[in-house]
């Protein structure tokens, strides 16, 4: 086993664990840690805890000591710092005319790094920036590229349902969100609606889609085909957090709706329950029979003119051999003629009704 305490470095962000080096140290005390980025000053969430060894992650970072109130006037000085800093910064970017924004700047306990974080369309090179801060800080320089996300979780505010907002308040990773989710649970999908105030789908959606992906199994569709207590008809409406539906029976009035619990419906799949479009189907169907049996008789009536073509055909021209076969005339060209010069067998040339008594 290994004892872990839980230590939070803002409010609503990601807990980390550390050794306390035998340390008792209770929830809602102010630690001294080691960092990958130095000293850093947090809270304790999570106090002393056994935990196996295979759920932690080795070798753990250690804690350095429980903060005393020197520790919390070096922390009160840091952030003085850090707001002064991010001034000097906005100023710097102002005048290299970078296409950045600035969103926030910090440092660690111990003023060995300095972090500035920020937002952009695209790639920035701010090395030049950099050269600029290290001269007038003295320290070490981190700049750092967010998303908007990142970035509304960093400044915090109030959401559309007037609650302040819940990356900033205690929601400690992203969850991806899709569209499919609001489409799941029957909502507008006006971006503006569903939208957060970092332009992105509320992370809200998340929350109740794995309660509605489960109803959705009970839950018949709109338009569909049912079999209900009082007969068969068709789904108008549902309700899926209440589990009812709102039918329109067959032999029920055109506007007139019967609501029966999801449960007690049954849904018939390949029904038509649309009288309109059954006959529609019904015309369509005897449309397309009856231009089968036009395209039938055309055809037997062309196998039987065929025979008659061939007895009416014209007989061929004087002069032809016997059993020649005929030259196919081609479509849009012209008729070849014989030239006047052509020559007989004997190379006299062919006289066409030549006048008695003349060879």
């Amino acid at each position: 086993m290994t004892t872990i305490i839980g230590v939070r470095f803002k409010a609503g962000g990601k807990m980390y664990y550390f050794d306390p080096q035998d340390i008792q140290v209770s929830a809602g005390e102010d630690v001294i840690v080691e960092t990958a980025r130095g000293l850093e000053y947090g809270e304790c969430v999570q106090g002393n805890t056994d935990v196996p060894d295979q759920t932690v992650v080795q070798p753990l970072k250690r804690m350095v000591r429980v903060a005393t109130e020197a520790d919390k006037k070096t922390l009160a000085r840091n952030k003085k710092r850090a707001d002064d800093a991010f001034i000097i910064c906005k100023r710097k970017i102002e005048e290299r005319g970078l296409e950045m924004n600035l969103v926030t700047a910090e440092c660690t306990f111990d003023m060995n790094k300095m972090m500035f974080y920020f937002t952009a369309d695209g790639r920035v090179d701010f090395r030049e920036l950099v050269k600029d801060l290290a001269s007038v800080f003295r320290t070490r320089i981190e700049l750092r590229q967010i998303g908007v996300r990142d970035e509304a979780k960093m400044i915090g505010g109030l959401g559309t349902c007037g609650r302040e907002l819940c990356c900033c308040s205690y929601l400690e990773d992203f969850h991806p969100v899709s569209i499919n989710m609001a489409k799941d649970q029957n909502l507008s999908l006006n971006p503006a609606k569903i939208s957060g105030v970092c332009g992105r789908l509320m992370c809200c959606l998340k929350y109740e889609h794995e309660a509605y992906a489960e109803l959705q199994k009970v839950t018949p569709k709109q338009g569909s085909v049912v079999d209900t207590p009082e007969g068969r008809g068709k789904v108008i409406t549902t309700q899926m957090l209440r589990g009812t539906c709102k039918v329109q029976l067959d032999d029920s009035p055109e506007h007139s709706l019967t609501e029966f619990q999801c449960t007690d419906c049954c849904v018939v799949k390949g029904a038509c329950r649309n009288r309109q479009n059954a006959a529609a189907m019904a015309e369509e169907r005897r449309r397309m029979e009856q231009e089968a049996a036009k395209q039938q008789k055309q055809q037997v009536a062309a196998d039987g003119q065929a025979p008659d073509e061939a007895q009416g055909e014209p007989p061929a021209e004087d002069g032809a051999a016997e059993g020649a076969p005929r030259r196919r005339r081609r479509r849009g060209g012209r008729r070849r003629r014989k030239p006047q010069g052509a020559e007989g067998a004997e190379g006299a040339p062919v006289q066409e009704n030549a006048p008695d008594g003349q060879e």
